[in-house]
């Protein structure tokens, strides 16, 4: 591959951290580029990142002339430009399945405890510390609860599907790492915290992780 891939990432960014698994997955070799999401009141509302990406999220990736927003969209990307090891499965019925578990991290659970909602919710709405927390617990445990019973629905495998990470595997890490941050109860979830486990032991989720990033901090 001849043109570097860039991440713009920050290093406790779920989103961004599921574009990291894909890529060490994949070992595919890639430069990151911080975009500090607290820092001088938010790096990614700079003008010069704007012009990158006018949602102001991470992540952002640049592949030569070709710049890529929305971490699915670059997952997918990243799929069809190395297509082994394969993070969706063969067969159309089982790559649905898969992408709606990613979907369902991705478009109900994070949206809804995003940086930028906690942000408005104390900003503008008043919420107290207190407030944002079960805010934040109601929606992951609520969510997480149904990615359980979806997994419930097939038979017990090493991953979300099958005995290799998939794409529902790159985003349910990331969220069971934010979910721990903000205290919510994870003993429920037998399944999810049995993935978990497989995934933690892949040199590519440890190398993805937000401790082993160069903006941790």
């Amino acid at each position: 591959m001849a043109d570097e891939l860039v991440l713009y990432s920050y290093f406790r960014s779920s989103a961004a951290y599921r574009v990291r698994i894909a890529l060490h997955l994949k070992n595919m070799p890639y430069r990151i580029e911080p975009v500090h999401l607290l820092r001088n009141g938010g790096e990614q509302r700079a003008s010069h990142y704007l012009a990158v990406n006018p949602e102001g999220l991470v992540p952002t990736l640049h592949h030569g002339a070709v710049t890529l927003t929305q971490s699915l969209a670059i997952i997918e990307y990243l799929e069809e430009l190395v297509p082994t090891p394969p993070l969706l499965p063969a067969a159309p019925a089982d790559r649905a399945w898969v992408r709606a578990l990613a979907l369902a991290v991705a478009c109900d659970i994070h949206p809804v405890n995003n940086l930028r909602v906690l942000q408005y919710l104390q900003a503008e709405l008043g919420a107290t510390d207190a407030a944002k927390q079960a805010w934040y617990q109601h929606w992951v445990q609520l969510g997480l609860a149904a990615f359980e019973a979806h997994l419930a629905q097939r038979p017990a495998s090493r991953f979300c599907f099958g005995d290799t990470p998939t794409l529902a595997d790159c985003c349910l890490i990331p969220q069971l790492f934010n979910a721990r941050r903000f205290g919510c109860d994870l003993t429920r979830l037998p399944r999810i915290l049995a993935i978990e486990a497989q995934c933690q032991a892949l040199p590519a989720f440890v190398a993805a992780a937000p401790e082993q990033q160069p903006d941790a901090a």
